[in-house]
């Protein structure tokens, strides 16, 4: 098939059949699938080698695999709510999802069904929701297990990787519109890929892009990354460049709170807050009004909270603060440490104090020997603030939160000295992005495929309000294998 040069004309400096951008789940997924049907495939992955894995790598490593085509479609639809996806793509999502076990153990892959907790279902009210199973692979859950087995099937394949090698921009052929290449940037120096069959989009959405964040984000006056700092909105950039269309830019996997500090670009999980976990000592949130907004101890469905009756975000008052006396400061580690997941723990960016010292002489956490101190430090009325305290501290006694019924860890903060720690809002990642049809092809707001352009995961998800866990591996999976059958089905240009 002969195409005319995209013009001006380009000096390619390398060339395959598939370019996938992003080495993450769903990156893998495309680039072994697109493998496994006789294409050349390329990945290119903006972070260095050993911080690649997108937040495939440094999830819970579940993945959602349903056990009915029909029930999973029913589900789906009433996770939507009133943001409808078209019938097609829920269909193709579903019948996709229940394959995903069958592919893992193509790859030798062992999928483990992990106990499903009260929350492991999250919202079992809803039509077809007895579907959902997660799964994962191999013996232990977490701790980049799954991801470790999509990196390996990679490179048994000798699928080749160019890592510090971000996607900056799509190369269009002007006289039919089709995506023929990528610009992209090697130590500093600008580097095009010819795909001679498609480009597959695969890089995350806009987690650590504040501009992003308050253009799509209205609710969120800003939000950090719980997961890879590497996802900054270039896949929407690049595809919006081309007149592609966006779906779901408003809807996230989150918030919660955690602690952002300048010196890391993620967050730092504060173990207090853990709905699981249980600390001694006397621990509230404020926001900025001095007053509790929330059950500290809550178990959100991925941010999402019920209020009268109804789903909506889990507020976010900023600036909040965890405020908390001595018995919990010297219980131990604030920041949890060995979780099995997020990108601090995982990679082991910092080492936290076990007696959290470093962290008060970093300024982390803020002191106090009066909580009127404490509330002119950080900015708080000290009345409120105190009032507040005793308000929580009455509850304690009587055992029982009037105001949102907490249930967990009711003990009073009367332990001198006191401390503070600022909390912002945190999440997995964004879901919208480049609006995708059923083949995994990004398309134009008339709904037309921009040609040879596909995208998967992340970036332009399904995911359109309620969020299942482990749905996202899942639909990297899913979306992967649909993306890079597609794109190796393509007829080269010359």
């Amino acid at each position: 098939m002969e195409l005319q040069q995209p013009s001006p004309t380009v000096n390619w400096h390398r060339q395959t059949d598939v370019v996938v951008v992003g080495y993450g789940g769903a990156g893998a997924s495309t680039a072994i699938t697109a493998h496994d049907a006789g294409a050349g495939v390329l990945i290119l992955e903006k972070a260095p080698e050993g911080q690649e894995g997108g937040n495939t790598r440094v999830a819970g490593q579940g993945y959602l695999t349903p056990s009915s085509i029909d029930k999973a479609i029913a589900y789906f639809n009433a996770l939507s709510g009133p943001y409808t996806v078209p019938e097609e793509m829920v269909r193709v999502w579903a019948e996709e999802m229940c394959r995903n076990n069958d592919w893992l153990k193509s790859l030798n892959g062992d999928p483990v069904e992990h106990h499903l907790q009260p929350e492991g279902i999250e919202f079992p009210e809803l039509p077809g929701s007895d579907c959902a199973h997660k799964y994962h692979h191999g013996p232990v859950l977490g701790h980049e297990g799954t991801w470790k087995l999509f990196k390996s099937a990679v490179e048994q394949r000798r699928i080749e990787v160019l890592y510090a090698t971000p996607g900056k921009e799509l190369i269009q052929n002007r006289a039919t519109g089709e995506i023929v290449g990528v610009r992209t940037e090697r130590e500093g120096n600008p580097f095009n890929i010819k795909a001679k069959r498609a480009v597959v989009l695969t890089c995350g959405g806009f987690e650590n892009n504040q501009e992003m964040i308050r253009d799509y984000l209205s609710n969120l006056p800003y939000c950090y990354p719980s997961g890879t700092p590497y996802n900054t909105g270039d896949g929407v950039k690049m595809a919006m460049a081309v007149g592609a269309d966006l779906w779901h830019m408003n809807n996230i996997t989150g918030p919660w709170y955690a602690l952002k500090v300048p010196e890391f670009p993620s967050t730092f999980e504060m173990g207090p807050l853990h709905y699981r976990k249980e600390s001694p000592g006397g621990m509230i949130a404020v926001s900025v009004d001095g007053k509790r907004f929330i059950d500290e101890k809550h178990m959100s469905a991925h941010g999402k909270v019920k209020a009268r009756g109804q789903w909506i975000q889990a507020p976010t008052p900023c600036p909040m603060f965890m405020i908390f006396d001595h018995t919990l400061f010297s219980a131990g580690p604030l920041h949890d440490k060995d979780l099995h997941h997020s990108w601090n723990p995982i990679l082991r960016v910092y080492d936290w104090s076990d007696d959290n010292s470093a962290e008060l002489a970093k300024g982390w956490i803020k002191k106090a020997d009066t909580i009127l101190g404490l509330a002119e430090i950080i900015g708080q009325d000290p009345a409120t603030l105190e009032d507040t305290i005793n308000e929580w501290n009455e509850y304690c006694k009587a055992g029982r939160d009037l105001e949102f019924g907490r249930t967990k860890m009711l003990s009073p903060i009367k332990d001198a000295p006191f401390y503070a720690v600022e909390l912002s809002p945190a999440f997995i990642n964004t879901q919208g992005g480049p609006r995708r049809n059923a083949k995994s092809q990004i398309v134009q707001p008339n709904g037309s495929p921009i040609r040879r352009l596909y995208s998967a995961g992340e970036l332009g998800s399904i995911y359109s309000f309620l969020y299942q866990g482990t749905g996202n591996i899942g639909e990297c999976m899913a979306f992967g294998r649909i993306a890079g059958r597609n794109a190796a089905a393509e007829r080269p240009w010359r």
